[in-house]
């Protein structure tokens, strides 16, 4: 019985947050216009999205932001992550901890009021960024993401045997190479892990990127956000259709390698 109500839980979980997104898809294919009435099969509104420029550009900038701000998220949550965890008490531990924290609980229109006045003080100063711009908006997910990044790294880190890195210490290798040969493959999964969070991240920001964007610097969640204002458009069911799409083949295939790059010497660690 306990089972049978378990299993019924879970699709009930299941279709509460898949089926709105399998609605979406479904109607991008509709025909007319609203979303309350089923015509035809028709490919009409993806043509359309393909032929606006507008939200073509917009996609290329959240692509593009997303992809350098969790790279670069990546490469400083696993330096601050390492620090944090293998270096042991230093001065200036407590604060770097609580600073890293400090977004996770941090209202997004609070961040994106504070940041858009660090951006403006530093404009006036150093002449940096002018405009506000694509590079504005990078900077400002970065702050977003980190702390999401560093929390993944570093309960992986926490997990991991320290004997193992010392054993090499003392057969004479150096730490450079510890971390590139031992260490590094060993979080490889949470890197990715955390590489993949923040790039959703970031491409799902609209509140902070609102403040911040400049003019030819729109996002396509600001795009999306706007549209909704004056109703729901099938274009908008085709974008996120296309999005949902290729996000899910890049999940599955993150998860297949991460599977598959496992092996029974790794696991017993």
């Amino acid at each position: 019985m306990r089972r049978k109500w378990s299993g019924f839980v879970l699709v009930l979980g299941y279709l509460f947050l898949y089926f709105p997104l399998v609605c979406i898809a479904i109607y991008s294919f509709n025909e007319s216009r609203f979303v309350t009435s089923w015509t035809r099969f028709s490919l009409k509104w993806y043509k359309i999205l393909i032929a606006d420029p507008i939200i073509l550009k917009a996609a290329f900038t959240s692509i593009k932001v997303a992809s350098i701000s969790a790279t670069i998220s990546v490469i400083l949550g696993t330096i601050a992550a390492i620090a944090i965890t293998r270096l042991g008490t230093f001065k200036g531990r407590t604060f770097l901890i609580g600073s890293i924290a400090a977004p996770l609980v941090m209202p997004e229109v609070i961040m994106g009021l504070s940041l858009l006045m660090l951006f403006i003080v530093m404009e006036k100063i150093f002449g940096w960024p002018i405009g506000r711009g694509t590079t504005a908006i990078i900077v400002a997910h970065i702050t977003l993401a980190l702390s999401y990044v560093v929390m993944i790294i570093q309960s992986r880190l926490h997990g991991l045997d320290k004997e193992i890195e010392e054993a090499a210490l003392d057969l004479g290798a150096s730490p450079a190479k510890v971390f590139f040969v031992i260490t590094l493959p060993m979080i490889s999964t949470s890197i990715i892990l955390g590489w993949l969070l923040a790039f959703a991240l970031s491409l799902d920001d609209v509140v902070i990127a609102s403040f911040i964007a400049g003019p030819g610097s729109t996002t396509l969640p600001m795009i999306v956000f706007s549209s909704l204002r004056f109703g729901m458009s099938p274009e908008i069911n085709a974008l996120a259709t296309i999005l949902m799409t290729v996000l899910s083949i890049g999940v599955i295939i993150s998860a297949v390698w991460i599977y598959k790059s496992k092996s029974p010497r790794w696991e017993e660690l």
